[in-house]
């Protein structure tokens, strides 16, 4: 037969005994031990066999499956881009659409494509462009469109676009567009766009645009756009807008326009518009125009003010402004026009039309000052 090579054991023992090893005699039987001369050769030829056997395996998973469905439903093994029931793979190039479970070891390859309506598992990781139903990655999940429904990532999850429903990341959760449901990221969790729900970031919470319902972060929540609803941030809360709700700062409670309802600050609240409702800090309260109750442990200042001041420290009103109300405070210092009551050590106002309570009281009504001790009224 071809290829076939008898050889004569009696005839080549004793030569294949001198070159690879030596012949041993066991009684009743004879058996020889081989032993290779070059030690070296042989892990060559074992590195080279797991080299090709890489690339065949690679090469064989990335341009196969195993495809064990009846019209597109049941089970398959590899990258098959459209079926329903369960289908497994290392890594999706090709997904189109699963109906199902898509369960993955890897993040697919750039870009992402595919839907997937069910739930999308990855051991550690997966994704797709959409996921309608269920991601869940033992290390992370990513989508580069939108996430419906549940979202688990190990270490973080993220959407290039919308998130829809609960996410969970142990590190965080990001996402391009916005965010509606409840969203927790160990560290923190980000949005370019607007977020609804319930937010809790161990570090922060922040947001491209508004961020409505109950916020909470460690150190700090903020937006660009509007905060409204309740926000509560370790160090501070800020509102690039607008606020509207409950907001408490540790440090400080802030926005670039409006505040409306209560707002609560360790050090200060401040606003570049105007607060309505109560604002209370140890340090202290401003803005532009103050209206309701303010109440601080250092000051209080505003240009214009229709409210209610207490403070232990100084209230003043900034030059060509009003004060309608009444503050008590240990020194006012009204630079425009009162319309109100003050009550303090030492109290002054440019133009006064109400009283002065207070060890000293000036008042400069049409250039004509006057300085009364205990009470002052015009």
């Amino acid at each position: 037969m071809r290829g076939l090579v008898i050889v004569d054991m009696r005839t080549a023992s004793s030569s294949v005994g001198r070159i690879h090893g030596k012949r041993e005699t066991v009684p009743g039987r004879r058996s020889y031990h081989f032993r290779d001369p070059n030690p070296t050769m042989r892990i060559f030829r074992a590195i080279r066999f797991a080299a090709v056997a890489s690339g065949l395996l690679t090469s064989s998973a990335a341009a196969q499956v195993l495809d064990l469905t009846i019209r597109d439903y049941g089970v398959a093994i590899g990258d098959k881009a459209h079926m329903t029931g369960l289908r497994i793979n290392y890594r999706d190039r090709d997904l189109r659409e699963i109906n199902g479970v898509n369960l993955t070891l890897w993040s697919p390859y750039e870009p992402p494509t595919g839907v997937v309506n069910g739930l999308a598992l990855g051991l550690p990781v997966t994704g797709a462009r959409t996921v309608n139903g269920a991601l869940v990655g033992v290390l992370g999940g990513g989508v580069s469109g939108s996430i419906n429904g549940l979202g688990i990532g190990g270490l973080g999850l993220g959407a290039g676009g919308d998130a829809n429903g609960v996410m969970l990341g142990l590190i965080g959760v990001g996402v391009g567009g916005r965010m509606n449901g409840i969203s927790i990221g160990g560290i923190g969790m980000g949005s370019g766009g607007s977020i609804r729900g319930i937010q809790v970031g161990g570090v922060g919470i922040g947001s491209g645009g508004d961020l409505t319902g109950i916020s909470l972060g460690v150190v700090g929540v903020g937006a660009a756009g509007k905060v409204s609803g309740l926000a509560i941030g370790g160090i501070g809360v800020g509102g690039g807008s607008s606020f509207e709700g409950v907001g408490v700062g540790g440090i400080g409670l802030g926005s670039g326009g409006n505040m409306t309802g209560l707002m609560i600050g360790g050090v200060g609240v401040g606003s570049g518009g105007r607060i309505r409702g109560l604002s209370l800090a140890v340090g202290g309260v401003g803005a532009v125009e103050l209206q309701g109750v303010a109440v601080s442990g250092l000051g209080a200042g505003a240009k214009y003010a229709h409210a209610i001041v207490l403070t232990p420290g100084y209230f003043k009103i900034e030059d060509g402004g009003r004060f309608d109300g009444g503050a008590i405070g240990g020194i006012t210092n009204v630079r425009g026009a009162q319309h109100g009551l003050t009550i303090g050590l030492f109290n002054y106002a440019r133009e006064l039309h109400g009283a002065q309570i207070g060890l000293i009281n000036v008042s400069e009504n049409d250039g004509n000052r006057r300085v009364l001790p205990l009470l002052s009224v015009r």
